[in-house]
C-alpha cells in the first residue's frame, strides 16, 4: 500500500509490502523490516529494524478532508502527520482537459457505482461525473472541463480497467 507522508510542508512517499507474513516499510528507497501491533485501540507497538517503540495515534484535524490526518504521541513528544493515497492526484488528473474537451478515463480497474449526469448536461470544470468503486471506496471522479457531456461510454455496474474511456466532455466553442 503506497502512501504520501505529509509531515508539516514535507512530504515522501512511503510504501507497506506485505508478503509470506513479512512487512516491509520502504521509506526514501530504504526497506526497513517492521512488525506493528495493537496494544489497545490507538496504541501500537512498532519494531522496525530491531528497535522497538510505543506509539499513540490519534486523529487529527486536517484543513483537506480526504487525508489522514493523526498525531502520534511518543517517549519524546507528540508529532503532526498526514497520509495521503497517491491515487488522488492520478484521479484528479484523470479528467484530461484541453480546447476542444476533455475524455474523462477510468485511473484504476473499478465498477462503475452512479453516473451522475446524462448526454447533453452542461458541466462545471470540477465536476463530480461518476462514482467508481476500487478497493472497496469509493471514489468521485471529476472533469477537469467546462463544457457539455458529449458521450457516456459505461453503464452504471460496468466493470472497467485502467484507462478505459468514461465520459467525453466537449467545451464550448470559442
Amino acid at each position: 500500500m503506497k502512501r504520501t507522508l505529509v509531515i508539516g510542508k514535507e512530504s515522501q512517499d512511503v510504501e507497506f509490502i506485505r508478503q509470506d507474513g513479512v512487512t516491509t516499510l520502504v521509506w526514501d528507497g530504504v526497506s526497513h523490516s517492521i512488525d506493528i501491533m495493537e496494544l489497545e485501540p490507538g496504541c501500537f507497538s512498532i519494531l522496525m529494524d530491531g528497535r522497538s517503540v510505543e506509539v499513540r495515534l490519534d486523529p487529527a484535524k486536517s484543513p483537506d478532508p480526504e487525508s489522514h490526518a493523526y498525531r502520534a504521541m511518543l517517549y519524546d513528544g507528540s508529532y503532526e502527520f498526514a497520509l495521503v493515497d497517491p491515487r488522488r492526484a492520478l484521479l484528479g488528473a484523470s479528467g484530461g482537459a484541453g480546447a476542444s474537451g476533455g475524455l474523462l478515463m477510468s485511473p484504476m480497474p473499478g465498477k462503475v457505482v452512479k453516473l451522475l449526469v446524462a448526454v447533453g448536461d452542461v458541466v462545471q470544470e470540477g465536476q463530480t461525473l461518476l462514482v467508481m468503486e476500487a478497493m472497496k471506496m469509493q471514489n468521485e471522479l471529476k472533469t477537469h472541463t467546462t463544457g457539455t457531456v458529449k458521450t457516456i461510454h459505461v453503464g452504471e455496474g460496468a466493470t472497467v480497467e485502467t484507462g478505459a474511456s468514461l465520459i467525453t466532455v466537449v467545451a464550448p466553442e470559442a
